[in-house]
């Protein structure tokens, strides 16, 4: 059984919500979770982010029952490109927008197992024992300059070109996608987020925080946005979560704003 939750805040600093977060079970019971960051300016980031989205749940929602898993993969690439070409029209046809994209990170799973897919430096994490591991690696300058050696372990968290991405949605006619499959133990969890939570709460509280299994999936959500509000609350905040229990669970899927 996989229970899951999204949530999201406006923050401290923004005036807007740009990030669009949902999660839920597909007409043939894929369990499918995206979250989309926009960028852009007033009004265009959270267009962006809401075609994006919208574009992807449409795409999967009719997926036939029990496909194989690289049918998986194909689906959940083909939506993130569809998504793509729907916010690139967009932005090519409206000088307000002309600027405007996304990131997008995505899961979907059939039971336990399926793919991720993201672009971008919304990021998925594995939390397992208490601790987080990220399964998604950023597209950004930050993130390129590390990998060529040009700046160290520390540089890249405060880095104040941080928040320049090299990949994003909507941006270019053509994009690709990174997909990686995951499947998920007994009492793991799946946490998707937008950089208002990865850059403002450490690995180590992500990892602890969403692997209280002795409190509720909401509660957990709950309390990493509440470390990302005390932490100054920057940016919008994600957060969805998808977590394998036992079979007895009962299916709930919650969600609330702020």
């Amino acid at each position: 059984m996989i229970r899951t939750v999204h949530a999201s805040d406006i923050g401290r600093v923004r005036t807007v919500n740009e990030d669009s977060v949902w999660i839920g079970v597909t007409r043939h019971g894929y369990t499918l979770g995206i979250i989309a960051d926009g960028m852009g300016g007033h009004l265009a980031g959270d267009t962006a982010s809401r075609l994006a989205l919208e574009t992807m749940k449409n795409a999967l929602d009719g997926l036939l029952p029990d496909l194989p898993e690289e049918s998986l993969r194909e689906a959940l690439s083909a939506a993130i490109l569809e998504a793509n070409s729907t916010v690139y029209q967009e932005a090519s046809s409206d000088e307000k927008y002309h600027n405007m994209g996304t990131t997008v990170v995505a899961a979907l799973l059939k039971g336990p197992a399926g793919f991720i897919g993201h672009i971008g430096d919304s990021r998925a994490y594995l939390i397992k024992d208490g601790a987080a591991i990220q399964l998604t690696e950023d597209h950004t300058l930050v993130n390129e300059l590390f990998k060529s050696g040009q700046i160290s372990l520390e540089e890249l968290d405060n880095h104040p070109r941080r928040n320049v991405l090299t990949r994003a949605l909507g941006t270019d006619a053509e994009v690709a996608a990174d997909l990686a499959p995951v499947n998920l133990a007994l009492g793991e969890l799946l946490l998707l987020c937008s950089d208002g939570l990865s850059n403002f709460v450490s690995l180590e509280h992500l990892g602890k925080v969403a692997g209280i299994l002795e409190i509720p999936l909401e509660e957990r959500a709950d309390r990493l946005l509440q470390l990302a509000l005390l932490a100054g609350g920057g940016d919008n905040i994600s957060v969805a979560m998808l977590e394998h229990q036992g079979e007895a669970a009962v299916p709930e899927t919650k969600e609330w704003g702020r």
